[in-house]
């Protein structure tokens, strides 16, 4: 690291369980984060925060005056432009140790394969069922760690998914979904609150600290402040636990 990087990523240096070998891997890091919305918003903030050296941001949407109101990566001016450019600027502002890849297109069974091919780490921050069952069946088939959140009006979930512990399908196997709808509410900062978990269990995996949530499901209620943090195993009737 040099002297620039060394004063900017002091509070991380001296953190014992970090310091310049976590820093170094840090920086040295390759994620892909997969949507740049509500989730994703807190998660791509504080990973290029962070120094993550590779951030690649997929999502194919543009920024709408409605998305204002969770999505804190955008802002007005960001209006009707690609979301995925929309964040670029955000993260050359915040930090130019940051190497931003925007992947402006659509997520399908076609290109997941390749797209995430390159990355250490992906981060599900999509809020659409069947792209969530895409995101984990393909990681777990290519042993790519996953960290899967969501949220939905007042709650959130976080879980991380390494090769061989419980992924998605295993805690959530019904495949249906209710036709998507734009009066289905949604409390703001919930989308702060488990953006910036999966970006703390990101860091975490990355540098190699803490105890991750494999095997679990961490679940909070904003309107009770109440947190659960639920042990699962892989299901044996998941042919993708079985990968």
């Amino acid at each position: 690291m040099n002297d620039i990087q060394k004063a900017r990523y002091k509070r991380h240096l001296l953190l014992s369980e970090i310091g310049e070998e976590g820093q170094e891997k840090l920086l040295n890091s390759k994620v892909l984060v997969i949507g740049a919305g509500g989730l994703g918003s807190p998660v791509i903030l504080y990973l290029a925060a962070a120094g993550v050296g590779t951030l690649g941001i997929a999502d194919f949407d543009k920024v709408d005056i409605s998305n204002l109101q969770r999505q804190i990566i955008h802002n007005q001016s960001n209006i009707d432009i690609p979301k995925v450019e929309s964040a670029k600027q955000k993260i050359n502002l915040l930090n130019d140790d940051v190497n931003v890849i925007c992947i402006n297109q659509p997520i399908t069974q076609e290109n997941i394969a390749t797209i995430i091919a390159d990355y250490d780490l992906v981060i599900d921050a999509t809020d659409n069922l069947a792209t969530k069952y895409l995101i984990n069946d393909n990681c777990v088939a290519q042993k790519k760690p996953l960290i899967h959140g969501a949220i939905k009006e007042f709650t959130g979930n976080v879980m991380t998914i390494l090769p061989g512990t419980a992924c998605f399908r295993c805690v959530f196997p019904d495949a249906t979904q209710p036709k998507p709808s734009d009066k289905s509410g949604v409390f703001g900062a919930i989308a702060g609150i488990t953006g910036t978990i999966q970006a703390t269990e990101a860091i975490k995996y990355l540098t190699g600290v803490g105890e991750l949530l494999t095997n679990k499901i961490l679940s909070f209620n904003a309107l009770t402040m109440q947190f659960n943090v639920a042990e699962i195993s892989p299901s044996p009737y998941c042919e993708y636990s079985a990968l």
